[in-house]
């Protein structure tokens, strides 16, 4: 028992600490369509990492940091200048797919020409979050923590654009810039936990959480609540099938996320008929 406290104490402390705000993130995401916008922002945020090891950086230095959180920027950028575009043809979630694309096979490239290319590619994808430090569990949160302030204070204005958007442009708000800056936290909350869990850990905890709520409940405070028990949950069964049975922990939690949605399903086809 004591060993399982030891070696599982900070990576469960993470999975009850950080999928919070994921889950809040994700349930603007889903309404606004942008399914896939986590994926490739995670997936920039990734490449930023590639070239800051490509330039002799360590993975764990600010330096790499900051070249993610520059990179995810300019992803930012670019969705908020092309969300609102009626582009019949080229809907947004075309340009989402080539940028997750392009910045995917990017990232391969860089990582080809370092030693420990194969390594670090694993690592970018699935990470490990059972070797998580207390250091950047705290740092995350602490991360976390902030930008949960500031969506607290403009929480009608991003609920706004998300929600309802069309009553925003009619209010004369400045989409764009709200867009902007909604994309610009969300790429902080991307690169802080890429650097712990990896890009599919990632977009599971922003997407299935938030999915498995909007099957089941309506109300927002509702959608949060059981997203954050889906979120948790499942952090911690992957965790405990992770070191049960030695199996990589990213890989673990995303499949107990995938169950979670399989029984949510279920369980609102049965709510269904009974109404």
């Amino acid at each position: 028992m004591s060993e399982i406290i030891t070696v599982m104490k900070w990576p469960l402390i993470a999975c009850l600490l950080l999928p919070g705000i994921l889950v809040y993130l994700g349930l603007h995401i889903v309404r606004r369509e942008v399914i896939f916008v986590d994926l490739a922002l995670a997936q920039v945020a990734s490449l930023g990492a590639c070239v800051s090891l490509l330039l002799g950086h360590d993975a764990a230095d600010t330096q790499t940091y900051l070249w993610s959180f520059g990179f995810t920027l300019i992803g930012a950028a670019i969705f908020a200048l092309t969300r609102m575009r009626n582009h019949s043809r080229v809907p947004q979630e075309a340009l989402i797919g080539i940028i997750y694309v392009v910045a995917a096979a990017a990232g391969i490239l860089l990582l080809s020409r370092t030693a420990e290319g194969n390594e670090q590619l694993r690592r970018t994808l699935i990470g490990d979050v059972l070797l998580v430090s207390p250091h950047e569990v705290l740092k995350t949160f602490g991360i976390y923590l902030v930008i949960g302030i500031v969506h607290f204070i403009f929480r009608k204005k991003f609920m706004m654009i998300s929600f309802e958007p069309e009553r925003a442009e009619a209010e004369g708000l400045a989409v764009r810039w709200w867009d902007f800056l909604f994309y610009s936290l969300f790429g902080l909350v991307v690169t802080s936990f890429v650097q712990i869990g990896g890009v599919l850990l990632v977009f599971s905890y922003l997407i299935v959480p938030a999915v498995c709520a909007n099957l089941l409940v309506n109300r927002i405070a509702a959608l949060l609540a059981l997203g954050w028990l889906i979120a948790t949950g499942a952090g911690v069964l992957g965790l405990y099938a992770a070191y049960r049975f030695d199996l990589p922990t990213g890989a673990a939690i995303i499949c107990m996320l995938g169950a979670s949605l399989l029984l949510s399903g279920i369980a609102a086809v049965f709510l269904k008929k009974k109404k």
